[in-house]
């Protein structure tokens, strides 16, 4: 592995530096990644000047590509009788407890009962708030655009969220990268996993990787809303992954190298990362973290799906993400934030679209709720 990537990952000749790929998708839901008592391991004093282009010159550690089966993770792989130790970063057996391999075989196991919704949403109920609705007081609406579509062949899908897909003009080019920036409890979790419900409701294969929450959580939340995660799983198509992201840092390398192989063998059109801040978090180093945040994204433009990110706001600038990187290395970028008025009426939530390349797309800010049923834009509202 580079100098200049997370440490910890200094790997013995064994080739044990790809081991996380066989045990990162878990499939007991019950049982998390095992915990890294010292977030120093991730290195912060790789030099400034990182070759950008580095990563994508190593070779894969991982088995050959011909010996996978394209209908799921596990046979290119293989599969361990051996339990990873979970020592952390730079354990001879593994980064992980469980076999990364089964989730993408389809998970057999019930979800954890979690607390309800996931924190990041608070989706517990309705959310209300003050808007003028213009003709109607359903979420999504008309509206006709000034712009027509976008004149291009590239193919084209929907996100998934009533309102917002009426403000992209003929929907999202296939295989872009998006992120969703928002502060804590704007609903990017929920944004995430209702991007990917569209996908499986039109019999497609989807992949979520979370570096905050458990498989088991995730998977409950979605299904309280009605969208059967666990049904998707089962059925293998759906790959739930949680990773902590300081063994996700430590093997970037790795998961750049096999990530969109795997990805193509699984046969997902859509990928979802929960969140890549507490990724960008890991590098201490400014310099670093654009150059493995910038060899990520595109590894996973490689990966030949449409793939949303989400990213907290910065602190300053709800406008922004948290390091001011990740908006200039995506295709499109969608804000959620909240409106607080002066005289401390209730406070709202509000979308808007930043760019979203190859696509026409309205600029203006729409409130929005997010419901048991996930999330709905009032195209036809504005904020007051």
């Amino acid at each position: 592995m580079a100098d200049d990537t997370a440490a910890g990952s200094d790997d013995d000749d064994d080739g044990s530096d790809g081991d996380w790929f066989e045990a990162a998708f878990a499939a007991d839901d019950d049982d998390d990644a095992s915990e890294t008592d010292d977030a120093s391991d991730v290195d912060a004093d790789a030099p400034p000047d990182a070759d950008i282009g580095r990563a994508r010159d190593e070779p894969s550690t991982a088995a050959d590509a011909d010996s996978a089966d394209p209908e799921t993770f596990a046979t290119a792989f293989g599969t361990e009788d051996d339990t990873p130790s979970g020592d952390g970063p730079g354990s001879e057996e593994g980064l992980f407890d469980d076999d990364f391999a089964d989730a993408f075989a389809g998970a057999d196991s019930t979800p954890a009962q979690p607390p309800d919704g996931l924190a990041d949403d608070n989706s517990g109920g309705t959310r209300t708030f003050g808007f003028d609705v213009e003709g109607t007081d359903a979420p999504g609406g008309g509206g006709d655009f000034e712009d027509p579509e976008f004149d291009s062949d590239i193919p084209r899908i929907n996100v998934g969220i009533e309102g917002l897909d009426e403000m992209v003009q003929g929907g999202v080019p296939e295989r872009s990268l998006l992120v969703a920036v928002g502060e804590a409890g704007t609903g990017k979790t929920t944004f995430g996993l209702q991007f990917l419900h569209e996908a499986l409701s039109n019999g497609e294969r989807a992949v979520f990787i979370t570096l905050e929450e458990s498989r088991g959580r995730v998977i409950q939340s979605a299904d309280e809303k009605g969208w059967a995660f666990s049904e998707h799983a089962d059925r293998g198509n759906l790959a739930v992954v949680d990773i902590d992201p300081i063994e996700m840092a430590n093997s970037l390398t790795s998961i750049r190298n096999e990530l969109p192989r795997l990805v193509e063998e699984f046969g997902a059109s859509r990928l979802v990362l929960d969140s890549v801040s507490l990724l960008e978090m890991m590098y201490d180093d400014q310099s670093t973290r654009r150059t493995e945040i910038y060899d990520f994204t595109t590894a996973l433009k490689e990966a030949g799906v449409t793939t949303m990110l989400t990213s907290e706001a910065s602190e300053d600038n709800p406008f922004a993400s948290r390091y001011g990187v990740i908006e200039y290395l995506t295709d499109a970028v969608v804000v959620l934030r909240y409106i607080r008025p002066e005289d401390f009426r209730e406070t709202r939530l509000a979308v808007e679209i930043q760019k979203i390349r190859d696509a026409n797309h309205s600029r203006e800010t729409k409130p929005y709720e997010i419901t048991h049923e996930g999330i709905s834009v009032y195209r036809q509202a504005n904020i007051f």
